[in-house]
């Protein structure tokens, strides 16, 4: 069904009234996902959808914290917001970045012993972008703490909000990770820019939310025109193999990135996964450097992320950009930093 046909239908019901559009998303949602027979909810928020994870999470566990990495954005309101060290503990892993043991991180890692997991209810877990600063965690690592919070009866809630739908390469940035989720919250690329978000999870969690009588209503739940966005851009996704031409476009622009940074002192790093990457620059004034690169670069037609606190800039572009204008962002890039040598 087009976007063009459903609209002339009905675009919104209100949450007491099932549709079968609600369904046929989340047959879509789930075949992307390792459990095909879970349940979803469609809501419109990525920020909804993930501290809606976190409240179920800690409702059926009934422990006072959850678990998630320090360097994690997770929503913009909520506990998942605000992060009180009273309900989460929050695990610095800068000291695991280069750690010698990270492909074989075991839960005797003095790091790991001091989490305190008897009292965690579930790990929520960002895969990477860090708040935009793409921070990629050791594999080793994220799948001790998932092993580690699983022996306490806990749960893993994976936020895919910004690192879903092809992001990393992939279908969802857990998957580079080798876990598997409870629950997973996806929002941005679903909806291609139309506001819809997905609370997706196991059949076993579904059927634990309703023994346990959880309740959750919003007047745009599972609303009929965001849940044929969603479909829609999933069987789009498949059809144009779009993931996999991400990926491979994603391989230039990081290699391109590096080779013009290489001879350029100010950049110190060049990093990322598939069409998520970072150049950050360093020291005194980064701040200096990043904002007229961001603003040359826009004069010059190219639109990036910018952090200037952080010397970061962003290139986050779409899963359909083309390696021609790979190449001009790579001519471009190369130009601006020159000016500003």
């Amino acid at each position: 069904m087009s976007l063009h046909t459903q609209l002339g239908r009905v675009s919104h019901l209100g949450y007491r009234v099932e549709s079968f559009l609600a369904e046929d998303a989340a047959v879509a949602v789930l075949s992307t996902l390792p459990f095909s027979d879970g349940k979803c909810l469609f809501l419109a928020s990525g920020s909804e959808v993930v501290e809606l994870g976190v409240q179920i999470a800690r409702g059926l566990t009934a422990k006072p914290l959850l678990l998630s990495l320090a360097d994690s954005y997770l929503a913009a309101y909520g506990s998942a917001a605000k992060r009180d060290l009273s309900e989460w503990h929050l695990f610095d892993w800068r000291g695991c970045a280069n750690c010698s043991r990270a492909a074989d991180c075991s839960e005797e890692c003095p790091r790991v012993r001091d989490v305190p997991f008897d009292r965690i209810g579930g790990f929520v877990f960002e895969p990477g972008n860090a708040g935009g600063t793409v921070r990629l965690p050791p594999r080793g690592l994220i799948q001790t703490l998932e092993r580690s919070v699983r022996a306490s009866e806990g749960l893993v809630v994976v936020d895919e909000v910004t690192t879903g739908f092809g992001r990393t390469g992939l279908w969802y940035g857990f998957e580079h990770y080798g876990i598997s989720p409870d629950l997973v919250a996806l929002g941005k690329g679903l909806g291609n820019g139309y506001p819809v978000s997905c609370l997706a999870m196991t059949r076993a969690i579904g059927a634990r939310l309703e023994k346990e009588r959880f309740h959750y209503a919003q007047s745009h739940q599972d609303n009929p025109l965001g849940c044929v966005v969603a479909k829609t851009v999933i069987d789009t996704l498949r059809r144009e193999r779009l993931m996999e031409r991400g990926a491979r476009t994603g391989e230039v622009l990081l290699d391109g990135l590096r080779s013009v940074a290489r001879s350029r002192d100010a950049v110190t790093d060049v990093r990322g996964r598939g069409l998520m990457i970072v150049l950050e620059v360093d020291g005194a004034g980064k701040k200096d450097v990043v904002t007229p690169l961001f603003r040359k670069l826009l004069d010059r037609g190219f639109l990036v992320g910018c952090k200037p606190a952080a010397g970061l800039l962003r290139f986050y572009p779409p899963l359909v950009i083309s390696e021609d204008d790979v190449d001009g962002l790579l001519t471009a890039l190369g130009e601006v930093l020159e000016d500003e040598a």
